[in-house]
């Protein structure tokens, strides 16, 4: 029987480098533009693939790697910002996703993409995870930055999380009827402003002027280093969650095959 694949999709090279290294060792191949890292454990074949922050190079990503292979779940992995009260490096796992624009009022309709390995995954994760850490995400166009914009959303959509890539990952999915979820931990809270306009970044003519903010104001660095810690503690809640899943599926391979007929 061929192993089952588990595409996991993350957008930075550290939410990236935080799920790999959960994985054992495997392959690099390239799909198309798209490079992946492709492992196996137990009846699983896991392929990662970084797709770069956003909406459209996250879609774009997706649909590349979906067009080329099939696959059993489709995972968004990452950080997230909690909309609910959590602590960071918190699991927050999305049944179902909604897109709305940053300085919108209407929300797409639900995204959500059932099957039978998703409801494997499922069921072990609430075993894991709060029932309150688990429910609707929400993505936007734009790095949300200030408590004041979080809290709109998170009234305005009664999602439990939000980022930039989900609902185009799970557009892609239920294009292609992959089963999807969303597996994410916190990086940053409701009631804290980021230490600065990350959207700058997202413009290749915006690096000047987002390195210039930086440089006029000190407290930046200060809050640049808040946010590398809480997402150093993000990571690692990452890795963690990613090496107990892996360990937990081949578990239950072994149960099954030792299982009587």
């Amino acid at each position: 029987m061929p192993p089952k694949r588990i595409a996991i999709f993350a957008a930075t090279p550290w939410e990236m480098g935080a799920v790999r290294s959960a994985f054992p060792p495997g392959v690099e191949r390239r799909i198309g533009s798209l490079p992946v890292f492709v492992c196996t454990a137990g009846d699983r074949e896991y392929w990662l693939a970084q797709t770069g922050v956003g909406l459209e190079k996250a879609g774009r990503s997706a649909a590349q790697l979906l067009d080329n292979q099939s696959f059993s779940l489709m995972v968004s992995a990452g950080f997230a910002c909690a909309l609910i009260a959590a602590d960071i490096g918190a699991l927050l796992v999305g049944r179902e996703v909604v897109y709305r624009e940053a300085h919108g009022d209407e929300s797409t309709e639900v995204l959500e993409v059932q099957g039978d390995e998703r409801d494997v995954v499922m069921t072990w994760l609430e075993t894991l995870v709060p029932p309150e850490h688990i429910g609707l995400f929400v993505s936007t166009d734009r790095v949300i930055g200030s408590a004041r914009e979080k809290r709109r959303f998170a009234l305005s959509t009664q999602a439990i999380g939000l980022d930039m890539e989900s609902s185009a990952l799970a557009a892609q999915a239920q294009r292609a009827r992959v089963p999807f979820v969303i597996i994410r931990s916190v990086s940053d809270l409701q009631d804290e402003d980021l230490p600065l306009d990350f959207n700058l970044f997202l413009r290749p003519t915006g690096w000047l002027k987002g390195i210039g903010t930086v440089l006029a104001a000190p407290s930046c660095l200060l809050g640049l280093g808040r946010l590398r810690r809480q997402s150093l503690v993000a990571a690692k809640a990452l890795t963690a969650f990613f090496r107990s899943y892996a360990a937990a599926m081949t578990t239950e391979r072994q149960k099954k095959e030792c299982s009587p007929t």
